[in-house]
């Protein structure tokens, strides 16, 4: 299927990052939008995102190929309502919402399963709005889709190489899975992050002294706990079953580890570190889906300018392709550190040798 036009409704930051992405790797698509602000609309045309300079009529989403529901989440039950009378019949609707039950209920209501392939990509940030939208949020990242039983196969296959042709990683789940997968690993850590802020800041000292040593390792696991406040009420109340019940489960563990402080149980305690950590040591190297494999290591950088370009010429000079490179920051080493992912084990094999070779200290994961 040749893909000629496309909708979104919402331009947030992940609409906004889908069309930064659109516009950089398939310039020729047509993109009309629509948002809650004209602002939004506005900023988007002058970029050249898109090609209606005024907010985008309902109806005018009659001749898009794929429409992307990127409105908050209890919003777009609404949007689909409007749309049943207006796609065309090839027309797939879709959307980037983080729970999947909710919305696949509202198109099995309106006879619209045939037409309705869920999606959810697993990137994101804190910030919010078009303006924190960037052309390569999706690179690499885990994007789930959830079609129907109805959606003809053809159609769910074109659908997932246009996600895989912006950098993504599609992968094909049914709308439960995703919820409690998403339960688990996304939204239990944002109820908790949120959590933890709150028990600091109503435990501290008036003079605010916990606020103020407050360093690497609280400020990183509750850096998302400054996501939008409305957008997550609309996600504990759109997924509230599993949710519930991951907090349950959540708070038996606490209650486990809780016992053997209070007991100084040494054994009990070391194992409850030791499985985290190598559970967690475990995500550093990992599968990103069937046949795609990314190895990860981290090196200290040379304080000096072009540190990273160096780094990077010397992997390119011996023909070793990089998938992923960046520094990130926490409290695991102290300093920066540079992230490298490559896509196979000779290439990770060979890029700890030579970087070693160069003086760097590797980290292996």
């Amino acid at each position: 299927m040749s893909v000629e036009q496309l909708g979104f409704i919402g331009l947030g930051l992940i609409g906004g990052s889908l069309v930064k992405t659109i516009r950089r790797l398939h310039p020729n698509i047509s993109i009309i939008a629509s948002s809650g602000r004209q602002s939004t609309i506005t900023c988007a045309f002058e970029a050249g995102l898109i090609e209606n300079r005024e907010n985008a009529a309902i109806e005018s989403f009659a001749s898009c190929d794929y429409i992307f529901l990127c409105a908050p989440v209890q919003q777009n039950a609404g949007y689909i309502k409007q749309l049943k009378h207006i796609m065309k019949p090839s027309c797939i609707l879709t959307d980037v919402g983080s729970v999947k039950g909710d919305i696949h209920k509202v198109v099995a209501d309106l006879h619209m399963e045939s037409r309705f392939i869920g999606g959810h990509p697993m990137t994101g940030s804190e910030q919010t709005g078009l303006s924190n939208a960037t052309a390569y949020l999706l690179e690499n990242a885990y994007y789930i889709l959830t079609p129907t039983a109805q959606v003809k196969k053809d159609r769910v296959e074109e659908f997932r190489e246009f996600i895989r042709s912006l950098g993504a990683i599609p992968m094909v789940l049914d709308s439960n899975t995703h919820d409690a997968a998403t339960a688990a690993i996304s939204h239990l850590p944002h109820v908790l992050a949120a959590a933890l802020v709150n028990f600091v800041r109503q435990s501290d000292t008036p003079d605010e002294t916990m606020k103020t040593i407050a360093a690497g390792g609280f400020k990183d696991i509750t850096r998302i706990a400054s996501s939008s406040p409305v957008m997550w009420e609309e996600i504990c109340t759109a997924n509230q079953t599993q949710i519930l019940y991951m907090l349950d489960a959540f708070d038996q563990l606490l209650s486990s580890i809780r016992a053997s402080i209070a007991s100084s149980d040494s054994c009990g305690i070391r194992e409850f570190f030791q499985s985290a950590k190598d559970y967690r040591d475990s995500l550093m190297v990992t599968p990103k889906g069937p046949g795609q494999t990314v190895f990860e290591l981290y090196c200290d950088l040379i304080d000096e300018a072009g540190g990273i370009a160096t780094i990077a010429t010397i992997l390119a000079s011996n023909h070793i392709s990089i998938k992923n490179i960046g520094i990130i920051h926490n409290r695991e080493f102290e300093e920066g550190v540079l992230k490298i992912e490559l896509y196979e084990k000779s290439s990770y094999d060979r890029t700890i040798a030579l970087l070693r070779k160069y003086h760097y200290t590797v980290y292996e994961r």
